[in-house]
């Protein structure tokens, strides 16, 4: 089975965690082990997030004093997939996964009109405290907004569009190789008429980009690992509660968090819909678990779970006047 993986950036350095980088390599030694025994099982594209990491890089560019200017982000965010890649690829190794592993560092086309650069909702860095987080916005023009409790930095975050490494990614993991690649979304960038790239100030949701991965590499599931073990309905109320199977039609009804569990409802939704296959949400240290429909969220098209389970009724009646021979 060829499975697209995406783990959060937060998962892999949890909320309130030091971002030493011994602090996240124990998390990520941790990561290895729940994901090396499905790695080993099926063909892998492995996606993962930087929220913690690429807004930590972006607070020591911009407190640099030699520096003219900050760092762009697009800069930032390839140098998150180089360091959590390299990270990831050796932890895996050392998990027992014997398979090539590649860690590609990819870029990623957007819209340059896409109307999320004048609303940015992608949540970066450390959480502050309303008043820290004010401070640190009026220091460096920031846009900030509530993150559960704290407060965050938010950047713009378009949709991606296309995938420029997809074919050399396809074909490494078509002969066998895990791929490493999407990280943080990707780089983002915008195509000139004249066909040449230029980076762009976003974070593209990494959710959002390994379902456009899932999908142009005729992936079979789309397993999202995050800090959290299911998608809940209601989330933060009294009326809480975890979803365990739910259909897309559902989905569309409900309200989650854009810069948190939104895109991850989005990307399953856009996967399943265009695809028939499930995508799963769940915790990351119970990979397995999620991937096997134990724990976590299942999504699925009502239309295609109805179609299958009419073909199973035929089937079984098939069978059964087989067994028994036809009636009158």
């Amino acid at each position: 089975m060829r499975i697209v993986i995406a783990i959060g950036g937060n998962a892999l350095l949890p909320r309130g965690a030091s971002p030493d980088a011994v602090v996240e390599l124990a998390h990520i030694r941790s990561a290895a082990i729940a994901l090396a025994p499905i790695v080993r099982a099926h063909e892998v594209i492995l996606c993962h997030g930087n929220g913690p990491q690429v807004g930590l890089l972006a607070l020591e560019s911009s407190a640099d004093p030699s520096l003219k200017a900050p760092y762009p982000l697009d800069a930032l965010v390839a140098q998150t997939q180089g360091m959590i890649g390299y990270w990831l690829s050796q932890a895996l190794r050392n998990a027992g996964v014997v398979k090539p592993i590649v860690n590609l560092t990819t870029q990623v086309c957007v819209d340059p009109d896409d109307p999320a650069f004048t609303a940015p909702t992608k949540f970066i860095g450390p959480v502050y405290t309303r008043g820290e987080a004010s401070a640190v916005a009026d220091a460096h023009g920031w846009s900030i907004a509530a993150d559960g409790a704290g407060w965050r930095r938010t950047v713009p975050s378009p949709s991606p569009i296309r995938v420029l490494e997809q074919d050399s990614i396809t074909r490494l993991v078509r002969s066998g190789s895990l791929v490493i690649c999407g990280g943080g979304g990707g780089a983002p960038v915008v195509e000139s008429v004249g066909g040449s790239m230029t980076g762009v100030e976003a974070v593209i949701d990494k959710d959002l980009t390994a379902t456009l991965m899932a999908l142009d590499s005729d992936a079979d599931c789309l397993l999202i690992l995050t800090d959290v073990s299911a998608v809940f309905d209601h989330f933060g109320t009294a009326q809480a509660h975890s979803l365990r199977r739910v259909y897309i039609d559902e989905l569309a009804k409900m309200n989650f968090a854009a810069g948190s569990m939104g895109p991850k409802v989005q990307a399953c939704s856009k996967f399943v819909a265009n695809s028939g296959h499930s995508a799963y949400i769940g915790a990351l240290d119970e990979a397995q678990d999620v991937l096997a429909g134990i724990t976590g969220t299942r999504v699925l098209d009502r239309r295609v779970d109805d179609a299958r389970t009419g073909r199973r009724s035929v089937d079984a009646s098939i069978g059964a006047d087989q067994k028994y021979g036809a009636r009158a």
